[in-house]
């Protein structure tokens, strides 16, 4: 790795005690609280497992797959960055073990390495360097999170190379976040510390000192709790900050400032802050909001991955964003469409969310919520799926095409009002045919969506490979539908709505991608404000 002549600073987070200890919400609230600083701060992350992407994981496995501007899948935690920092990350900004060996492989096969013996280290360490000085570039701090837990023997080429980081930039340069976990016994009612000394003498022996650590708890730490950590783990006291479990995760940066996370960082890096005095005062009212909520809404989510809800990480924060821009707290129904007592759980909502997802396990559940939703004129949202449901309910229910369907469900419909395009069946490599990433969207003055976002062109974030078959569609329109919005090159049909429904939107990208606590979407306020409308 070549010299830092910007004088960029680099952070980095790593894990330790047990996995999903919130490496991603600390490392975004850090940036958060750079960000206030008037700091320009980039994000990476670093994931252990040798898939390139998540792309095709089950989301069981992984958690929902996040997808930037410039149509990379990447992890949730992208998520996390682009919310907390009001910023939109790249493909650069996650990177897999997946992507360091085939890239390491493929320069081996042209002949890169003028006959040397290609090895962890340097070259995949080097790779590795590369990618996060790319992610440096023209900015003040890059914070990078390294995925996994320290032990675990598929992160040891991340470690290593963040380790010598140090030795190329100085010590001066770099700081090391170790977030950890401090558990608590209640048969003997205490915080116990030896996991977190542990885990810091794994770090040790790989050769990382942590400046700070970040210690999950459900108690309090004392002085003499946090006294005996600093003495056994070699971190001062004041650099040993509590992470306590808080109702919002929005609350974590300040939970962070109060106690002076952001001046240790400064202080350490030799950064000065170039706020304008107000830092995070709009983040503070913004919590505040959550934290006092002048009014209360029910809405559904009615989808099927339900036992992890990371699966729908985004959507659930796009709901409480919704909430925030109405002073509203979103109570969230998760309902698993497998489940045959949903309709019981649908009855006491003012919303209904029909989330995306692939494969066809309680799709015709799914089209059953549409359609309680549509008969009964409670406001619903569509999301990928859930628009392609929508127009599979109205063919059906409506146009009286009996059968219709998708051809991803069932290629021998004889009415594919959802179908793949001409051009997509020569594709042979099944990821070519999906349409990833930020399209344009045409919308239609006289539509709910046009009055939502205040603009005839919006840009918007897509996963998908199924479109609305535009041989049906004089037959939807004929039977109420609404095309609100379509991608004009190839009058794709992006928005619907339906006519003699008071709020009914269905959607074919993921506007849940593009929504901030600072700024909620336009399409999640509107839906919230329906909702909020109904339960009146």
């Amino acid at each position: 790795m070549k010299p830092n002549k910007s004088r960029c600073k680099f952070i980095f987070v790593t894990g330790g005690v047990v996995s999903s200890l919130g490496k991603g919400v600390t490392s975004s609230a850090i940036g958060r609280s750079l960000v206030s600083h008037g700091l320009k701060v980039g994000m990476l992350k670093l994931d252990p497992y040798i898939n390139v992407d998540p792309g095709t994981m089950n989301p069981y496995q992984h958690g929902e797959v996040y997808v930037t501007e410039d149509g990379a899948e990447t992890d949730l935690d992208l998520g996390h960055y682009e919310r907390f920092l009001n910023a939109d990350m790249r493909r650069e900004n996650n990177v897999t073990t997946g992507q360091i060996y085939e890239e390491v492989i493929t320069q081996e096969r042209q002949g890169k390495f003028l006959g040397k013996t290609v090895q962890v280290i340097p070259h995949i360490t080097n790779a590795i360097k590369d990618r996060i000085r790319k992610v440096a570039q023209r900015k003040d701090v890059v914070i990078t999170e390294v995925g996994g837990t320290v032990g675990d023997i598929e992160s040891l080429p991340f470690l290593e190379a963040i380790r010598q980081v140090k030795i190329d930039h100085g010590s001066e340069n770099v700081l090391y976040v170790h977030v950890t976990l401090i558990p608590y016994l209640k048969s003997s009612d205490e915080l116990k510390t030896k996991p977190t000394q542990h885990s810091v003498g794994k770090l040790r022996e790989i050769g990382i000192e942590p400046n700070i650590l970040v210690c999950r708890t459900e108690k309090p730490l004392d002085f003499p709790l946090r006294e005996k950590m600093g003495l056994f783990c070699n971190v001062p006291v004041q650099n040993i900050i509590a992470a306590p479990d808080v109702p919002s995760i929005y609350e974590v940066p300040l939970t962070f400032v109060d106690q002076g996370l952001d001046k240790i960082i400064l202080n350490s890096l030799n950064l000065k802050s170039r706020k304008n005095g107000k830092g995070l005062d709009n983040w503070r009212a913004m919590v505040q909001k959550i934290q006092f909520p002048k009014k209360r809404v029910s809405i559904a989510i009615a989808g099927k991955y339900m036992e992890l809800k990371d699966s729908y990480k985004s959507l659930i924060e796009a709901l409480i964003h919704g909430g925030i821009s109405q002073e509203a707290h979103v109570d969230i129904h998760y309902l698993d469409v497998t489940h045959p007592d949903i309709w019981d759980h649908l009855k006491n909502v003012s919303g209904i969310l029909v989330p995306g997802g692939f494969g066809d396990r309680g799709i015709e559940a799914k089209i059953a919520v549409v359609s309680h939703a549509r008969a009964n004129k409670i406001p619903f949202l569509g999301i990928c799926l859930g628009m392609q449901c929508a127009v599979i309910e109205i063919a059906r229910n409506l146009c009286q095409l009996k059968g219709a369907h998708s051809t991803e469900f069932d290629p021998n419909t004889p009415y594919p009002v959802i179908d793949i395009l001409p051009e997509q069946k020569k594709v042979k490599d099944l990821g070519g045919t999906m349409r990833l990433g930020v399209y344009p969207c045409k919308l239609k003055t006289n539509s709910l969506a046009y009055r939502a976002y205040k603009r005839e062109t919006v840009l918007e974030r897509h996963r998908h490979r199924y479109e609305l078959n535009n041989q049906f569609r004089k037959k939807l329109l004929d039977a109420g539908l609404l095309i609100a919005g379509e991608y004009a090159p190839k009058k794709l049909t992006e928005i619907i709505e339906f006519k003699s429904h008071p709020w009914f939107v269905a959607v074919q990208f993921h506007p849940e991608l593009k929504s901030r606590p600072l700024e909620p979407h336009p399409l999640f306020r509107e839906f919230v404000k329906a909702a909020l409308q109904y339960a009146r």
